[in-house]
């Protein structure tokens, strides 16, 4: 194995968008490491200590964002994307979460299935399983939004989703963006969930005909649109070894520094606001409060530390005019200042501000 460590991390929770009904078993939640490498044979970046037998998803998987305005408005550029290339062609997305983006495709027209074991609704095109050849499904266009980095193989992955459609039909995947997140030391969007660590090189080793590819949701995606028969495995190409920033985990100490004098709300309840606060309870300071608009975490708690997610008015009963909120992602900087009454001093983590 011709493999370069990048980065590593002990202990983190396997799930960061699992809620739990209460602290006891959130705290004691399954945890694991992460050692990322990159492989120099093919380039690519994972995680060599993940072990996909720890993940089981069920309906305590919480990762809908739709709840948000903005990430709604994400959604519909997504759409755009797809309508551009799909037409009117058949669709499975596979991992469709809670079936918000399959709904919303269906009450356009598109003759849209999905596939995904957390699923809670009663739609009948929504089958409450993982993707496997053996179910027979074949479409004209896959979708593949935010899955992939979670396959420990994902050419194996994509090399079955390919010949279980007969190795024809267009793909679109979309993924975190690995350079985003060294660029802005985003120590926070490295979890144990994600085995996989894409960069925009990465698919281009992957598929011989990509037909569109770029960045969304403020350059933290990844996106392509791809034809499935050209599927390539990703070898043979020269490999740069991948530079990881220094400096990565360096901003930590002075969150942590800042959080200890005060109160210290996270706005943010999904995998950023997890890893957050773990990493503040390994510098010995609790996260107070957690904010999150989605009902389904609300009074639940958060893997690792326990804490306790409250809507956006029970938290304002606990925090003061002028307290900090971290605020997890300013891509909803300002859908946050206009629920919490633009009242607090509110820190963007993502951009480094203290």
């Amino acid at each position: 194995m011709n493999y370069r460590e990048l980065f590593r991390v002990e202990g983190l929770p396997v799930f960061q968008n699992k809620m739990f009904p209460d602290r006891e078993s959130a705290i004691n939640c399954s945890k694991g490491d992460v050692v990322l490498v990159q492989d120099m044979d093919t380039g690519l970046i994972f995680n060599a200590a993940f072990e996909p037998d720890l993940l089981q998803y069920d309906e305590d998987y919480q990762n809908e964002q739709a709840h948000s305005l903005i990430f709604r408005e994400h959604l519909s550029s997504v759409k755009d994307i797809i309508q551009g290339h799909f037409g009117n062609k058949s669709i499975i997305e596979v991992g469709c979460g809670k079936g918000y983006f399959l709904e919303y495709l269906l009450a356009l027209g598109y003759n849209i299935i999905g596939l995904d074991p957390a699923y809670e609704g009663d739609n009948p095109r929504v089958v409450k399983a993982c993707f496997a050849p053996d179910l027979g499904m074949k479409a004209d266009c896959i979708v593949l939004r935010h899955v992939l980095e979670h396959i420990k193989n994902p050419y194996q992955f994509l090399m079955q989703i390919a010949d279980a459609n007969g190795n024809q039909g267009k793909i679109y995947i979309e993924v975190p963006c690995f350079d985003w997140i060294c660029d802005h030391c985003a120590w926070f969007d490295i979890f144990y969930e994600h085995v996989n660590y894409f960069r925009e090189s990465d698919f281009s080793g992957l598929f011989e005909e990509i037909y569109e590819s770029g960045h969304v949701f403020g350059g933290q995606y990844l996106y392509l649109v791809a034809n499935l028969a050209s599927l390539v495995p990703p070898e043979g190409n020269a490999v740069n070894p991948f530079t990881f920033p220094i400096d990565f985990l360096d901003k930590i100490q002075r969150y942590s520094a800042r959080a200890n004098s005060r109160k210290i709300a996270v706005w943010g309840g999904a995998s950023k606001g997890v890893i957050f606060s773990f990493y503040m309870k390994k510098q010995g300071v609790d996260v107070d409060v957690i904010i999150d608009i989605n009902p389904d975490k609300q009074g639940k708690y958060i893997a690792s530390t326990g804490t306790k997610v409250l809507s956006p008015s029970e938290a304002m009963s606990l925090l003061s005019p002028g307290d900090d909120i971290f605020v997890m992602n300013s891509n909803y900087l300002e859908e946050i200042k206009q629920l919490s009454h633009n009242q607090f001093n509110y820190l963007r983590v993502d951009q480094g501000e203290f």
